[in-house]
């Protein structure tokens, strides 16, 4: 198993990233909020990532850095939980908790999201076919 994140894995493209915010879907599991865009043509089935913390919950960049840290760890760790099947999906993190949680806590919140993201990706190509 590969528990890299290399650059190709992370969302940083401008264009991408409108496009993650105009088209993608969205939903809801505490304390994320979770955008999501598949894309139309046939991919190599990678997942590209925007891990989010905001300036308004969490005032001190030290605290945002180590809550952004965890989340991309944790994310890092259990990322084989997306199955994608030749989809290519941009996918947005975005923390809007005010409290600095823990790993254990985190991780116990993104492994629910991670395969709800991958339940919602089999019925879009599901639906396709």
């Amino acid at each position: 198993m590969n528990y890299r994140l290399p650059k190709s894995e992370r969302l940083y493209a401008d264009k991408l990233i409108k496009e993650l915010f105009n088209e993608g879907s969205s939903f809801f599991l505490y304390p994320f909020k979770v955008l999501f865009f598949v894309k139309k043509e046939e991919g190599n089935g990678t997942a590209q990532v925007l891990f989010s913390v905001s300036k308004k919950k969490i005032k001190k960049a030290t605290e945002r850095n180590l809550v952004r840290r965890r989340i991309k760890e944790v994310y890092r760790l259990n990322k084989s939980l997306l199955n994608l099947a030749s989809k290519d999906v941009s996918v947005g993190l975005i923390y809007v908790s005010s409290d600095l949680m823990e790993f254990a806590n985190l991780e116990s919140k993104i492994i629910p999201i991670l395969k709800k993201l991958s339940t919602i990706i089999d019925q879009n190509d599901s639906k396709n076919e």
